[in-house]
């Protein structure tokens, strides 16, 4: 039987407070599934107004109606798991799950099958709670105590959680290797949505260096600061976020911070940009391919995603330590000949990345779990051991 005409079909979504990558998949997915409702902690409908998202039936938890939860969310992060336990959601055979928190926790039963795709187990309490540590608001010995508390309880809650999953299906095969290293269970891999359409090289290309990030501590852009105060050569920094105004105090005068830019003028700044740097340690990494698919090659830090989305040597280049020095040591490579990297080769490698094959992929994965669940208990579970 065909999802589409049969089983009544659910989405869930951490909470809908931003847009960005983990948004676009979201509204690609819920493209492919007409009728399907969402579920989420937390609801900002003003962003969401152009979108597909407003166009369907939105369920909320009883954070929702925290006053300033919207903007203070992740104060929420304790109270998260009793929220989506609390989630109803009775009246579907199949829920679909968006998670890099808590979604995956939702609670189904017997009748009901499952799929989790990933964006990452939990960062801030499993690949990153030292880093999240090291950060201003968190120093003080009674925060850091009390942040080591709250990511104990959530990670034996994150495990707990994920064994309640019938099939994983993860964004990258690093979040593959992240996910059998916190909760033991093997996970497909579908590579995200990457919208390339919006993205066209343009020539001549402008001699200034770019990044798009929001501005947290872990994305390291004051890596980036840091070296290119040191290279003196322009960098445009696209986005904005809470380090937004200790990074604008640190940079100097070669660095723009231009904040979040529309979609045509972002695609503009791209097509004409020299090359893109990247110095954080993402699970995938949007970014980097769509400036990929603006013909710009990509500067990277080593480690993640970008691995799988970079060809190195034809698509960009990466740096091996996250330290201004390595960083540095790349762009003087870079520098040497720009030339060898094509706009017409890099574009052709993000394509691999396009909407139309994420949203085959996808509806291929779904129909054939759901064959399995319906032959009988137990066809959709995956094997709970590692298979090599």
């Amino acid at each position: 039987m065909s999802v589409d005409e049969g089983p009544r079909l659910a989405v869930v979504h951490d909470w809908l407070t931003s847009r960005g990558g983990a948004e676009r998949a979201l509204e690609v997915i819920l493209g492919l599934y007409p009728r399907a409702p969402v579920y989420t902690l937390i609801y900002n409908p003003q962003l969401f107004a152009d979108s597909v998202i407003s166009a369907r039936p939105v369920r909320t938890s009883f954070l929702n109606r925290v006053p300033g939860a919207r903007t203070h969310y992740r104060a929420l992060l304790p109270l998260m798991p009793l929220a989506i336990e609390q989630l109803d959601l009775s009246g579907h055979e199949i829920v679909l799950s968006i998670s890099n928190a808590v979604s995956h926790g939702v609670l189904t039963g017997p009748d009901q099958l499952h799929i989790n795709y990933i964006l990452t187990p939990m960062r801030y309490v499993w690949a990153l709670q030292d880093e999240y540590l090291r950060s201003r608001p968190l120093r003080s010995p009674m925060r850091s105590a009390l942040f080591r508390l709250l990511a104990h309880y959530l990670r034996l809650w994150d495990a707990a959680a994920a064994q309640h999953v019938d099939h994983f299906v993860a964004i990258s095969q690093w979040v593959r290797r992240r996910v059998w290293r916190a909760y033991r269970r093997e996970a497909e891999v579908i590579y995200p949505p990457v919208d390339v359409e919006r993205f066209q090289p343009e020539s001549p290309r402008g001699d200034y260096y770019i990044t798009v990030s929001r501005l947290v501590p872990y994305k390291r852009v004051s890596l980036l600061v840091e070296a290119f105060n040191r290279l003196s050569q322009p960098l445009i920094v696209v986005g904005d976020g809470p380090e937004g105004r200790r990074l604008r105090a640190k940079a100097g005068p070669s660095i723009r911070f231009l904040g979040w830019q529309s979609d045509a003028d972002l695609a503009a700044l791209l097509g004409r940009a020299k090359a893109f740097v990247f110095a954080a340690e993402e699970d995938f990494g949007i970014a980097p391919l769509e400036a990929q698919a603006a013909g710009c090659p990509v500067i990277a830090f080593g480690r993640g995603g970008v691995r799988e989305t970079i060809l190195e040597g034809e698509t960009g280049l990466f740096f091996e330590e996250p330290n201004a020095e390595s960083l540095l040591s790349a762009i003087a490579d870079f520098e040497a000949d720009p030339r060898v990297f094509e706009a017409v080769r890099i574009r052709r490698n993000a394509e691999r990345f396009r909407r139309e094959r994420f949203e085959s992929q996808f509806r291929q994965m779904v129909e054939e779990r759901w064959g399995k669940f319906v032959e009988g208990p137990g066809q959709e579970q995956q094997g709970r051991g590692r298979d090599g």
